[in-house]
């Protein structure tokens, strides 16, 4: 019988991987490629498949051991589909209603410099939710970025969303750029833990960018089942993986 693998290094998408909402470099893909042959790698991100699939390629299923979209929500393995739950089937059509008519609510009173469509995104195991709306340019989304790093516009969204909705059993994350992160408790990036514990590891590494209370990589980078390190960019992760299993 073949021992258990000894490592899994789990990735963050979005300032982990690839720059926000881009694609993954030729360097930083050879490079993942190059590390699955000294450690396991999976990817866990908020985002759906589709959106995973636009950043590291319509074969990401196939060059990583293990793709986790939507926190784990969906799960693939060794190319394969594993497993998929449902936020609707969790909540009830009640709770959802009302969260996703609250936020529209909130934003409709929020004045930015400017606004676009898709507020919130329906995903199977999360509400993503968006004040500039997800159809912006890439240019306004940096301009709302930088404009919630000095205003605090998600982190306030938050708070009111906590407040509103305490003892439902909601988590709020801030994700990304532009978005926050809508769903039931225990369904954050820890979530993708629980499937691969079966499998024997003695070390999880996990890399993120969003590793601050109320990021959506706070949970997972602060497990005990995991060593987390937290990383500012594609070359950052890339430098602590060469010194970590190059070295």
């Amino acid at each position: 019988m073949a021992p258990p693998p000894s490592a899994l290094c789990l990735f963050d998408v979005d300032g982990t991987l690839t720059a926000p909402r881009q694609k993954i470099s030729a360097e930083m893909a050879a490079f993942v490629q190059r590390l699955r042959q000294k450690v396991k790698v999976g990817v866990v991100g908020g985002s759906d498949l589709a959106k995973i699939r636009e950043q590291l390629g319509e074969d990401v299923i196939e060059k990583y051991d293990y793709v986790f979209p939507e926190n784990g929500l969906v799960a693939y393995k060794d190319g394969k589909f594993l497993s998929k739950r449902s936020i609707q089937g969790h909540l009830g059509e009640d709770i959802l209603q009302d969260v996703i008519n609250y936020c529209l609510s909130y934003i409709a009173k929020i004045k930015l410099p400017k606004k676009r469509g898709t507020f919130i995104e329906f995903r199977n195991g999360m509400l993503n939710v968006s004040p500039i709306g997800r159809s912006c340019s890439q240019e306004e989304r940096l301009e709302f970025y930088e404009l919630d790093k000095k205003e605090h516009i998600r982190e306030k969204f938050v708070a009111d969303l906590q407040r509103e909705f305490a003892g439902k059993g909601l988590t709020f994350s801030i994700g990304g750029q532009i978005s926050i992160d809508v769903f039931p408790d225990g369904w954050d990036k820890r979530y993708c833990l629980g499937i691969v514990a079966k499998d024997g590891y003695k070390t999880i590494y996990f890399f993120g960018d969003k590793t601050m209370p109320g990021g959506n990589d706070y949970e997972i980078f602060t497990d005990s089942r995991t060593e987390g390190h937290s990383v500012t960019s594609p070359q950052d992760t890339r430098r602590i993986c060469e010194e970590l299993f190059f070295k």
